[in-house]
């Protein structure tokens, strides 16, 4: 059942995705669903960034182009090409959130057949490559993925597609070069995308011939037209949403990319943030962890033969952390929530983790005819289950979580911006520093104290320190008093105002059992110069 496939074996069936794939893994997402239900009594978001994302979205859908207050244009959408199959979303009727909800499950299942594909073109088995499937639909943040309203499941099928072509168009080189302008597409996605391009590029320069199965490598030239086609409808694809960002921001990246540290802080990668990230893969897969080393040996040992298939898989895995280890202000800062920046990785750690298993997989594989007598203990399959059954306890303590994190956003964000629409007019300006769910459920003009919406905010603190000496949070509220918002909505974990008159609160609000939002605590102040004092409730 495990044994592997030779590729471009002529007597292997054709590459048919199981009958079963595509409903289990839909299963696998109606099953976190029906707990989200169960637990929260509705629909909702596991992170705050999935309303940002819709409010992009929306003021696109009507005309306003990428701004986040209407007609004020802000280059904070990482995801330009989420945001604009979301705008979509909101010409069809009904909830938008359910429809958000079904487009992130209709990628995930579409990154899922492709993540088959991709395994049996890295000459995977049948058996192997189902067995790495249900590994990824059971993986827990890929299912939370799926339903989060984030744009991880477009780009894992974005990439895992491009990844797909690279490796096809390594084994023939005939072919039109398409893989770079997808993984460039892929980029407008996510930016890590720009990375895995030039990491394609490179790898398509790595062409090797043997002498012999075990004979010395010799470099082989490239096709250069290919590539420099190739890239030239990469820098195609990619031109429009970077001339914006430039044109709207400033700068060719999106203020997202300032608001969470990016910058080059370091020229040699920082270990204590490559092990933070080691840990969330760890945690998700921690079979399949460990032999994702023996994959990479794998592709490194086929180089140069029929099996060969390059190096893109080992390039990902590895360049990404190395990269941004060197940006991170510390080992826990430019990952995301969760470490949601390195979940695309999960499916590359399963196939690459697969691979490795695959010589355990041939040695406890069934015995061919005539070898031998007796009855074979099932080795494999025992192995597979033991895989298997860590995978489904890890997806259930996920379903929970998952639940937990959206009723965490439910019992934040979402209410707070419930209390103050009955009582807050909608022209009165609030400053917060979550600005997802507030500014979506909300007709208010927001200052976003974290950068995202208003990214010269970041620059006013740094000033006011530098010319008073204050701490970051003294020079936020300097800041902001600047500003003269209405109303102020913060968690105090983030910024506690420690007893300044100009900053009054007048509800607070505990957030149970939090894992997922800034702190235990929200709070909503009105300050000395609130122009519309609050209203009755209705």
């Amino acid at each position: 059942m495990y044994a592997p496939r030779q590729v471009n074996d002529p007597s292997e069936p054709a590459d048919r995705i199981p009958r079963w794939l595509i409903p289990a893994a839909a299963v696998a997402c109606l099953v976190y669903l029906a707990v989200e239900l169960f637990l929260v009594g509705g629909m909702g978001f596991p992170l705050d960034d999935s309303w940002i994302h819709l409010q992009f979205a929306r003021n696109l859908a009507d005309g306003r182009g990428l701004s986040y207050n209407p007609g004020e244009f802000v280059t904070g959408s990482t995801a330009p090409l989420w945001t604009a199959l979301l705008s979509v979303l909101f010409l069809l009727p009904g909830n938008v959130v359910v429809w958000t909800k079904l487009l992130g499950v209709a990628f995930h299942l579409a990154g899922v057949a492709v993540a088959w594909r991709l395994g049996r073109e890295l000459g995977l088995g049948r058996g192997l490559a189902g067995l790495a499937s249900v590994l990824l639909f059971t993986t827990s943040w890929l299912v939370w993925s799926a339903l989060s309203g984030m744009e991880i499941p477009l780009f894992i099928f974005l990439s895992l597609a491009g990844i797909l072509l690279h490796l096809r168009e390594r084994e023939h080189p005939e072919r039109p070069p398409l893989a770079v302008p997808v993984l460039a597409v892929a980029a407008l996605a996510r930016p890590e995308g720009l990375l895995l391009v030039v990491l394609a590029l490179f790898d398509r320069l790595l062409v090797f011939e043997r002498e012999g199965e075990d004979g010395p490598l010799f470099w082989r030239r490239p096709p250069f037209r290919s590539l420099f086609l190739g890239a030239l409808l990469a820098l195609l694809a990619l031109a429009g949403p970077v001339l914006f960002y430039r044109w709207a921001g400033g700068s060719f990246l999106p203020t997202t990319f300032g608001a969470k540290g990016g910058d080059l802080r370091r020229l040699m990668p920082n270990l204590s943030y490559v092990h933070t990230v080691l840990g969330v893969w760890f945690r998700s897969q921690p079979f399949l962890f460990f032999l994702a080393g023996a994959g990479v040996v794998t592709l490194l040992a086929r180089l140069g033969t029929r099996r060969d298939r390059g190096l893109l898989l080992a390039l990902w895995l590895i360049g990404l952390p190395l990269a941004y280890s060197m940006m991170a202000p510390s080992p826990t800062k430019l990952m995301g929530n969760f470490g949601r920046y390195y979940f695309p990785h999960l499916p590359v750690v399963i196939l690459l983790g697969a691979l490795g298993l695959e010589p355990a997989a041939r040695a406890l594989g069934p015995r061919p005819r005539g070898e031998g007598r007796g009855v074979r203990f099932p080795l494999g399959a025992l192995l597979a289950g033991v895989i298997l059954a860590t995978a489904f306890w890890g997806f259930a303590q996920g379903a929970v979580r998952y639940a937990r994190n959206v009723a965490n956003v439910e019992d934040s964000d979402v209410k707070i911006a419930l209390w103050l629409k009955d009582r807050v007019p909608p022209q009165a300006l609030l400053a917060v520093n979550d600005i997802g769910a507030i500014k979506f459920l909300l007709p208010n003009p927001v200052l976003d104290l974290a950068g995202i919406a208003n990214p010269e905010i970041r620059g006013e603190v740094s000033q006011i320190m530098a010319t008073t000496g204050l701490p970051w949070a003294n020079a936020m509220a300097e800041a902001i008093a600047r500003r003269q918002p209405d109303y102020v909505v913060v968690f105090p974990k983030w910024l506690d105002f420690d007893g300044d008159p100009r900053f009054r609160p007048i509800l607070q609000l505990k957030v149970p059992d939090n894992i997922t939002m800034g702190g235990d605590e929200i709070v909503v102040y009105a300050t000395a110069w609130t122009r519309y004092p609050l209203e009755s409730a209705p």
